[in-house]
């Protein structure tokens, strides 16, 4: 296998362009496919942070194996995944608090943080585990998640809102302020998300050819696909506690969509329309950050009392079309704005491994 593969930077940029765009509308008036499910159920915006969270894991495979195998120490492998970690979750944090940091009502929980205590959680068990191991541990996960609900995922009174609102309770998502949907119990299914990615990095390690490599990343993906709708009539496949259903139907998925990327880009070569999505990837968590900080900017400048975000929609964007149309202009557009920065960094070759 090449050092490096096209189709995972591809990959990666692809999920960050559409974590900013489903982020970012330019009003209430938006796409079902572009708002999160309200509760069961699933649209394209809650394929969006499984899939990174699952390309984690499969990064990291493809990472860590390489320096495993030459002998370089676990122990200094770890602390240097400490140090990452740490330096994302506390990206979240900020993040999280922007831009007035109100102690009372800081979140706590966030995309970010989930992303660190699942990279440090996988790799741990990466490195102090073979592959049997990793695969246990990710049954493990599942299964515990199941028993801790208890066969309850109504929104009101399942356990995963019970714990949030014991351990969180003032520093949770501002839309929802009882529970998070990036919240503490919720994030041991997370886990496996990003174990399922670990799996699929033992495969594109492997010695099979790539065209069996494609093969097999469809049929396991169809498996895990299959898996999920069926658990899906005992439990629900929801973002928001990401339930053991969610979890594998979204890695199958995600095993789908990268296996054809991986077809095109890497065995078959077809490179000509890669770059774009490349660039993206190569500075993921930075750009999303940027995105972030951007996003509350436009909403705390308010010029005349008026927000500069509606400033902008209301007179560049809601002239041009319907409202639902003008709103995803809005967000197209800042997705753009996002690129141009990222451009700016590949061409000053500013590649910030977070």
């Amino acid at each position: 296998m090449k050092d490096r593969l096209l189709s995972l930077d591809v990959f990666r940029g692809a999920t960050i362009a559409s974590m900013i765009l489903v982020n970012n509308p330019g009003s209430s008036a938006v796409y079902a496919q572009l708002e999160h499910a309200e509760w069961h159920g699933w649209t394209f915006t809650d394929t969006v942070f499984p899939f990174f969270l699952w390309m984690v894991g499969l990064s990291m495979t493809l990472s860590f194996a390489r320096r495993v195998e030459r002998g370089d120490d676990k122990r200094k492998l770890f602390l240097h995944v400490l140090r990452r970690a740490a330096l994302i979750f506390t990206l979240g944090l900020l993040l999280g608090g922007f831009p007035f940091y109100s102690s009372d009502r800081w979140r706590i929980p966030g995309v970010l943080q989930r992303i660190a205590v699942c990279y440090v959680i996988a790799a741990s068990i990466f490195l102090w585990t073979r592959l049997r191991g990793q695969a246990a541990w990710n049954v493990f996960f599942l299964v515990l998640y199941v028993l801790l609900m208890n066969g309850n995922y109504e929104k009101e009174t399942n356990f995963a809102r019970y714990v949030d609102n014991l351990l969180l309770r003032g520093h949770m998502w501002s839309h929802t302020k009882t529970w998070d949907p990036e919240g503490v119990i919720s994030t041991l299914p997370a886990i496996s998300t990003a174990l399922f990615g670990v799996l699929t990095g033992h495969l594109l390690r492997s010695r099979i050819e790539p065209a069996a490599k494609t093969a097999w990343l469809l049929v396991g993906g169809n498996v895990l696909l299959g898996m999920g709708l069926i658990l899906d009539v005992w439990i629900a496949i929801n973002k928001n506690l990401w339930t053991t259903s969610y979890a594998g139907f979204m890695a199958g998925l995600a095993s789908i969509v990268f296996g054809i990327c991986y077809w095109i880009v890497d065995v078959q070569g077809w490179t000509w329309w890669t770059k774009p999505f490349a660039i993206f990837g190569m500075n993921a968590i930075v750009i999303y950050a940027l995105s972030g900080v951007l996003d509350g900017l436009l909403l705390v400048i308010k010029p005349g009392g008026v927000s500069l975000h509606t400033i902008v929609y209301t007179r560049v964007f809601a002239p041009l079309a319907r409202p639902v149309n003008a709103s995803l202009l809005f967000a197209i557009s800042f997705v753009l704005v996002c690129y141009a920065a990222a451009y700016l960094m590949y061409r000053r070759k500013w590649f910030v491994r977070i």
